[in-house]
């Protein structure tokens, strides 16, 4: 067995006289699969990667009129400026708390009724709940906050309920008073993002193996232990991976339900950074200024994302890197 074992390492067939390198081996039979990524690369870095050269505005007085080579050139003057401005330290609060609302409110909600979804027997009574929960999600934000707005204006079916229980005595303008807003934007993504945040979460609980609850049941676990001790820990792994893309877009509270919602009376508490780079950058020409915005947005957002990654790899939990 050995003499034989001998002779077939000493054939070589010609082609292997040289050993290839194994990524130009991988690159030769994946070539099909890297021409179609082609077009998508093609749209990155058109779409993602050009328009950076544009950050230079925020280090110049940019002026439309004059050409690259002709600006003037102001350092971090502008970056300067904005954590000195008491309407972007301002906007900044409003957009923190509120992607903070959102964050918790949206994670909690949604893992929350996959659970439940996930307890319903019947599949027709689960399919009807499920298609129900997530059709806000095709609607635009013009719509919910049209509905939004009327439900609360001070003839509105909230104002008319909580005043036939007896919980008010007086309509309240909910949308003229600042304390009330980030509450509204809150409930209001809740409401339309819920449905559809579920469906993830209902595809990770599928994939777990049904032999864990059968033992579960044969050592006399309830419903709810099982969702506690089984189905918890079976989808932890993709909510710690959501978790890290949601910090990543701690700033993103989002601009079309703040900027619609949103009127002179409580402008202090619906500004966004989004809303302030719209003012400065197009309403007021400032384009330098809301250029150096939106780069702290980002970089703040980039940050944050690899600290959740670091953080859920010190702990041996799932990460994105």
């Amino acid at each position: 067995m050995g003499e034989i074992l001998r002779k077939k390492r000493a054939v070589r067939h010609p082609k292997q006289g040289k050993k290839q390198p194994i990524t130009w081996t991988l690159i030769k039979n994946q070539k099909q699969l890297i021409m179609m990524s082609v077009p998508l690369m093609l749209y990155i870095i058109l779409f993602a990667y050009v328009p950076i050269w544009g950050w230079t505005m925020a280090f110049q007085d940019y002026k439309p009129a004059k050409a690259f080579t002709d600006q003037a050139w102001v350092g971090l003057k502008h970056f300067k400026f904005l954590f000195t401005d008491d309407t972007f330290l301002r906007v900044l609060r409003n957009t923190i708390a509120m992607s903070v609302i959102n964050l918790i409110l949206g994670f909690v909600t949604a893992i929350v009724l996959a659970l439940l979804l996930n307890e319903i027997k019947k599949v027709l009574w689960k399919r009807t709940v499920q298609t129900i929960s997530y059709l806000p999600h095709f609607l635009s934000w013009i719509i919910v906050t049209g509905i939004v707005a009327t439900s609360l204006a001070s003839d509105g079916i909230i104002n008319d309920m909580l005043m036939k229980l007896h919980i008010i005595k007086e309509p309240i303008l909910w949308l003229s008073e600042g304390k009330y807003f980030w509450g509204i934007v809150g409930a209001s993504h809740v409401w339309k993002e819920v449905g559809w945040n579920t469906i993830i979460y209902l595809a990770a609980i599928a994939s777990i193996d049904p032999a864990l609850y059968e033992a579960a049941e044969i050592d006399g676990a309830s419903r709810y232990r099982k969702m506690y001790h089984v189905t918890l820990p079976g989808i932890k792994a993709t909510i710690v991976i959501l978790l890290i893309m949601s910090i990543g877009h701690i700033l993103e509270a989002g601009f079309e339900v703040q900027y619609l919602l949103g009127n002179g009376l409580i402008v202090d508490w619906a500004e966004t950074i989004d809303i302030f780079v719209l003012k400065y950058g197009l309403a007021q020409g400032n384009y330098s200024l809301a250029t150096a915005g939106g780069i702290f947005k980002t970089v703040v957002s980039v940050t944050m994302l690899l600290i959740a990654n670091w953080t859920a790899k010190r702990l041996g939990e799932e990460r994105l890197l």
